[in-house]
């Protein structure tokens, strides 16, 4: 999808950049696949903010995405409309079942209005189409991969993104996601075949800070620029150094190449490579 950029007509124009929507349908969303959304603005509960930097942005419409795809195992679907998505940087593809069923899906990039698509335990190998990984030849792209079976489609679901199945080994297939990192699966959790859509979504410039309003993002300020109690980098005349070791936290953690997961976790066990020697390679 090509990427336009705006007419300098004032500074906060001048580097901005907008995709191009020309290929998407253009029509109004299911009405029976749509809900609103009612935001948080990062509060929780008790009405305190647990999430900083949130609040305001345009009013959305959620779409019900169907990630696990089981319902109709085995049903051919046709694509019959590529739609926009405001709650992700991907699209999405309406299809219709013989039934006349409607069904929400992650639109994968190549795939066109009236092309046919088809989810079960073991389908032909085409873009679009969902089955397990262990009947997916090895070297094949894949996206929305499921950690457990049945659970539904959980990573590897942003614009662009795709990874890559390296091979089988027992009961696991062993998958290499964008970031480098390699990791088995369970063979009988399910992928859908291809690249997900909209690739260009990383050179979207967004040119102002009233754009990231829009979007539900409040502004964020240095530490350094607030007073010693509301931050460990605060205080002191003027912007001076942190005074300090290492970065901190607002809430006085170690910050900035400090692993964080937990060692113990259950799932370190079937992590083959990090992602973090992808970047030494480099």
């Amino acid at each position: 999808m090509p990427i336009k950029k705006t007419k300098p007509t004032t500074p906060g124009r001048r580097q901005m950049s907008i995709a191009d929507f020309s290929d998407l349908t253009k029509k109004r969303p299911e009405k029976a696949l749509t809900k609103g959304k009612k935001r948080t603005s990062g509060r929780d509960g008790k009405g305190q903010v647990s999430v900083r930097h949130r609040g305001g942005g345009h009013k959305r419409l959620l779409r019900d995405v169907d990630f696990r795809q089981t319902d109709k195992s085995g049903i051919p679907g046709t694509v019959t409309a590529l739609e926009y998505d405001p709650g992700r940087s991907a699209r999405i593809i309406l299809v219709r079942y013989a039934d006349g069923e409607k069904c929400y899906h992650l639109a994968p990039q190549g795939l066109v209005v009236g092309d046919s698509v088809v989810s079960g335990e073991r389908t032909k190998v085409k873009v679009g189409n969902r089955m397990q990984i262990q009947h997916i030849p090895v070297g094949y792209k894949v996206f929305n991969l499921e950690m457990q079976a049945g659970k539904g489609g959980q990573i590897v679901r942003s614009a662009g993104t795709a990874a890559t199945l390296v091979g089988l080994d027992g009961d696991f297939a062993i998958i290499e996601l964008p970031s480098g990192e390699m990791r088995k699966i369970r063979k009988e959790c399910s992928a859908t075949i291809g690249i997900v859509s909209n690739p260009d979504h990383n050179l979207i410039n967004i040119g102002k800070a009233g754009r990231i309003r829009w979007m539900g993002r409040r502004p964020q300020v240095l530490g350094t620029a607030m007073n010693a109690v509301d931050h460990p980098h605060g205080g002191g005349e003027g912007h001076t150094s942190i005074g300090l070791k290492g970065p901190k936290t607002p809430w006085g953690k170690k910050a900035l190449g400090v692993k964080t997961r937990k060692a113990k976790k259950k799932s370190s066990g079937l992590i083959i490579r990090r992602r973090t020697k992808k970047s030494k390679k480099k």
